[in-house]
């Protein structure tokens, strides 16, 4: 086990192969292949949804690359943070930085509610008496415990290091996985093709509804350069490792897609309020293998919250660090090395997340994955930038023709963004979605005062005499 100082304070390199790939791609793999995948091939059709799935898949492997240089040539917590901020300078960074930290932080909240909507499906029972209503949500006590219950569990793995969330991280994903392989194996023996009908929804612009999805669906491969201290491999297998969980996530989401479509025709699909478990029971003519399905999409929560933790205490050590936010969340633990103030603060806002509703916080996963592509965008931004500029940077995993790696990622980048903007049928929502983005970058804008303030009474650095001669 290495250190990533010499002081033994700082994080401790811990996780090897299989911990990184288990912290991206079940970052990647949360709730929504359970809940929505009856609606994707309703929208786009059977084939519609493949074609979405790669074109978009695609899009994200190619911003990904930028990543994987960049990793590769600063394996330093926070990632963007550090990536955009020798690239583009702090103000740049921080706007970047900011924005990630909101989509995180959303995700870690919108688990919160999510999981106990989840464990209901197996559980009818843990509705124990509505407390309130938030904007036509119900507030259930039962959902309030699980979810707050839930987050205490989370927060003291993540306490206690992150190679303790990494197990946690592997033993959730093989349920994920066990769930997968009962769908797609019942889809090969039982399942029929002529379900899969119609091949392409009419319309055909049905993909595009599905496709502007899928960078949601994918945030969560940026968890490893968010980790890169914590990382106890060559700087060039971290780069490798980042566009391969990609690859393996767009693969997940497409064989579940397509079994669904085997499993259930169009009438049935329509009929259906959990598409993936329902079509699991009709596959094996149990309810029993519906309710493994779910139970792996219960996994699939705890693997997305427990890697977006890491990856939002990782962000707010970054900003503290360069001085954006107060320095206490730049404190490791003592003894498990771990950015304890960060993780015990997010771990408070999840436990209070269940008392809002659902509403709440679907309007905040939204705004949530509008700052993710925000951050996309200033990635490969700063990729160019040090291509540019920096030419002889080391750089374990080099990207071959940056130019055209590089700006087509801006240029996706950009076309994601636009989908959420007035005009697009998924824009955001007036005025609820945009007021979060708005009071987040007040928020914002305050920090960034303050800092710009501090910066600006430090005194300059005093010249120093010549050492003299031994």
């Amino acid at each position: 086990m290495t250190r990533s100082d010499d002081t033994g304070t700082g994080f401790v390199r811990v996780l090897g192969n299989r911990d990184v790939l288990v912290l991206a791609f079940g970052a990647m793999i949360g709730w929504s292949w359970v809940l929505v995948s009856g609606f994707w091939v309703q929208t786009a059709g059977s084939l519609g949804t493949l074609i979405a799935f790669g074109a978009a898949g695609l899009a994200i492997a190619l911003i990904g690359l930028t990543y994987s240089e960049l990793a590769s040539a600063m394996p330093k917590a926070g990632g963007e943070h550090v990536y955009t901020h020798r690239g583009l300078g702090p103000g740049w960074s921080f706007v970047c930085t900011w924005a990630l930290l909101m989509a995180y932080l959303n995700v870690c909240l919108f688990e919160a509610v999510a999981l106990p909507t989840a464990v209901e499906y197996l559980v009818p029972q843990i509705r124990i008496g509505t407390l309130w209503h938030v904007l036509g949500a119900d507030v259930d006590l039962g959902f309030v415990l699980v979810g707050a219950g839930s987050a205490l569990v989370v927060t003291v793995v993540n306490v206690l290091g992150i190679k303790t969330a990494a197990r946690l991280q592997a033993v959730t994903l093989l349920a994920i996985l066990l769930s997968g392989a009962l769908l797609v194996s019942g889809a090969v023996a039982f399942g029929s093709l002529d379900n899969a009908r119609p091949w392409v929804a009419t319309p055909a612009t049905g993909i595009l509804s599905v496709l502007i999805m899928v960078p949601a669906l994918l945030v969560g491969f940026d968890v490893i350069p968010q980790s890169a201290e914590e990382i106890d491999l060559p700087p060039r297998r971290i780069g490798v490792l980042l566009v391969v969980s990609v690859f393996l996530a767009v693969a997940w989401y497409a064989l579940v897609a397509f079994a669904v479509a085997m499993a259930l025709d169009e009438a049935a699909l329509s009929a259906s309020d959990l598409a993936t478990g329902d079509a699991a029971t009709a596959l094996w003519g149990h309810p029993a293998a519906g309710a493994a399905l779910v139970l792996g999409g219960v996994a699939g929560i705890l693997t997305s919250w427990n890697a977006f933790m890491i990856g939002a205490t990782r962000v707010l050590y970054a900003l503290a660090e360069s001085g954006f936010v107060p320095a206490v969340f730049a404190r490791l633990h003592p003894r498990f090395h771990t950015p304890w103030v960060g993780v015990v603060t997010i771990g408070a806002l999840c436990c209070l997340a269940p008392l809002f509703g659902r509403t709440v916080l679907v309007w905040m996963i939204n705004a949530g994955s509008f700052a993710t592509v925000m951050a996309y965008l200033f990635v490969p931004i700063a990729f160019l930038a040090l291509r540019r500029r920096e030419p002889d940077m080391p750089r374990p995993f080099r990207v071959r023709h940056p130019r055209l790696v590089g700006g087509g990622a801006v240029v996706l980048a950009v076309a994601l963004l636009t989908a959420y903007l007035p005009g697009s049928p998924s824009a955001l929502l007036w005025p609820y979605e945009w007021a979060m983005i708005l009071v987040w970058s007040v928020l914002g804008v305050v920090l960034f005062v303050r800092y710009r303030v501090r910066a600006g009474r430090r005194p300059a650095p005093a010249a120093t005499s010549p050492a003299p001669p031994s």
